[in-house]
Parts: C-alpha cells; sequence; structure tokens
C-alpha cells in the first residue's frame, strides 16, 4: 500500500470524487462485518444502520435481514463469551461487537442507530467469510432485497448478487476488505467493486 506524500494526496482526490458522485447521501446498509462502515467513512455519512463495527456468523446474519424488522427493532442482551470485546444476542441471532470497548456501548448505539434505518432505502451486503458456503451465498441470492451484494473469492456467475473480489483464489473465501492491498496507489480491496454506483441503485445484478 502506498504512503508516499503523492500517494495520500491521490487517494484523497479519489475519495472526493466518489463523494462528488454519490447521489444518495442517507442510505442505510445492512452488513455482516466492517465493511459497511469503512465505505460509509469514507463518503462521509451517517451510520443510518446499526450493523457496523461489528460481524456476524452467516446463518445469522441471512436470518436478520430476513426479517430486518424483527432484530433492528429489539434491544441486545449481553452474554459471556471468550472473546475479547463485547458478544449479544439479538433475540435469537449473536452480534460480535468488536470494534466496540463496552457493551454498554454497543447497545446504545445498535438502539440509536435502529431509529435511523431507512426501510425505504436500505442496501444489503455479505462476504464469503466466517465459514460462509455455497449453501449460504444461494440462500442470500434468493432473498428478494432489490439491493444486494455478496462479496466472493471467485465467480459464481449463477448468483445475480455475487460480485467476485480478485485475488483470493487459493484461499477459499475473501480477505478483509477493508485492508489495503498493495502497489503504490492507497486502495483497499473493497474499492474493487463500485460502491457509489450500487449506493446510486444504478447496479441491480453482477451475474
Amino acid at each position: 500500500m502506498g504512503n508516499s506524500i503523492i500517494a495520500r494526496a491521490e487517494h484523497k482526490l479519489y475519495i472526493e470524487n466518489k463523494r462528488k458522485k454519490l447521489k444518495n447521501n442517507s442510505p442505510s446498509i445492512l452488513c455482516d462485518n466492517c465493511n459497511a462502515g469503512i465505505i460509509l467513512h469514507d463518503l462521509g455519512l451517517k451510520f443510518n444502520s446499526p450493523t457496523v463495527n461489528l460481524y456476524f456468523e452467516p446463518d445469522d446474519y441471512l436470518r436478520l435481514i430476513s426479517k430486518p424488522h424483527k432484530y433492528l427493532d429489539t434491544v441486545p442482551s449481553e452474554i459471556e463469551s471468550n472473546k475479547s470485546f463485547p458478544v449479544g444476542m439479538i433475540n435469537d441471532i449473536t452480534a460480535y461487537f468488536m470494534h466496540f470497548d463496552s457493551f454498554e456501548s454497543a447497545k446504545e448505539k445498535w438502539v440509536s442507530r435502529s431509529k435511523r434505518f431507512d426501510y425505504s432505502d436500505y442496501f444489503v451486503m455479505m462476504a464469503e467469510k466466517n465459514g460462509c458456503t455455497y449453501e449460504h451465498i444461494a440462500r442470500f441470492d434468493a432473498l428478494p432485497i432489490a439491493h444486494k451484494v455478496i462479496f466472493t473469492h471467485k465467480p459464481y456467475p449463477e448468483f445475480g448478487s455475487a460480485y467476485y473480489i480478485k485475488g483470493f483464489e487459493d484461499e477459499g473465501e475473501v480477505g478483509v476488505l477493508s485492508d489495503w492491498k498493495p502497489g503504490f496507489l492507497k486502495r483497499r480491496w473493497l474499492d474493487d467493486f463500485d460502491y457509489v454506483a450500487f449506493l446510486n441503485g444504478e447496479i441491480y445484478n453482477f451475474g
């Protein structure tokens, strides 16, 4: 990842250009990990969804996006775990609040951000990670959600919502897409996907 003065300056212009192209300035994003938080931060947008700075395992995440009202209207309860960060139950799914210092803070953010969620303007993202299988991808693809994408480590042309991120073919899953890619320019793996066009509602099918 380039870290020279030139690379940093170029990246600033790159982000500014993305913000200029963005037409939808108040989207809500459901995501199974930190990718949405990175996108919203880079675009200078408010967190209109509680699914940032945390992660879900695939089965639980699929339950959430299948019935978002059921979970966004629920206050998390703390559970014991061997993790070094807070973990909570939200109805019947587990949320791993990996970027929170305390459960109280995680709960407060979940409740406040859930209240800002816009069911008329929301987008869904998932990654082929944390045990995500072909079956999970198929279940995700079958959900009747207008704007959805799942990032995968290889092409799945049979699924219209699957977006192939090159570079992880030998790993069995995608890597941490918020990490910087090697090279002179400052680019994240996530930047391979045109998320501005996605949030503008210009992309519906990737297969």
